[in-house]
């Protein structure tokens, strides 16, 4: 069996430059893009009565399938079928509680290159899906 390969996708540089490197490299993989429709913090959480009726929830969510059709596209011009997913959560807990659910074998995610103060101050999916996956990541850098 071929292994399962996820690939997170947030219309970055990055994410493309992520989603090229797993067709590239894993042809046999079978390949899953998911793209996590980010849930509000703070403010507006008091006026969300569940995860999917805060505001510009259903604009987030059209706006992450167009980020997956282009997916699908990129991978069907490379030869290869790609299954999508939408989470709603934070992504890189949701990210890596995807891949460990559905038993993928490795996680490909782009990095921002954020450093110092940014990085501490900011956060990073890609960072925390590292600490956090029991699986291999690979961490891909805008060429």
């Amino acid at each position: 069996m071929a292994r399962k390969t996820l690939v997170a996708i947030d219309g970055s540089p990055q994410a493309e430059a992520a989603l090229a490197y797993a067709l590239e490299e894993f042809p046999e993989s079978a390949i899953t893009a998911i793209h996590v429709v980010q849930l509000p913090e703070g403010y507006w959480t008091s006026f969300a009565d569940s995860t999917t009726k805060f505001p510009g929830y259903d604009e987030a969510v059209a706006s992450g399938e167009k980020l997956l059709d282009s997916a699908v596209q990129t991978a069907a011009d490379e030869g290869h079928e790609l299954e999508t997913v939408i989470q709603t959560g934070k992504p890189s807990r949701e990210i890596v509680d995807y891949a460990v659910d559905k038993e993928f074998g490795q996680i490909v995610i782009g990095s921002h290159g954020r450093h110092g103060v940014d990085r501490v101050m900011l956060g990073s999916v890609s960072e925390t899906v590292v600490r956090r996956a029991p699986m291999t990541v690979i961490v891909v850098h805008e060429q």
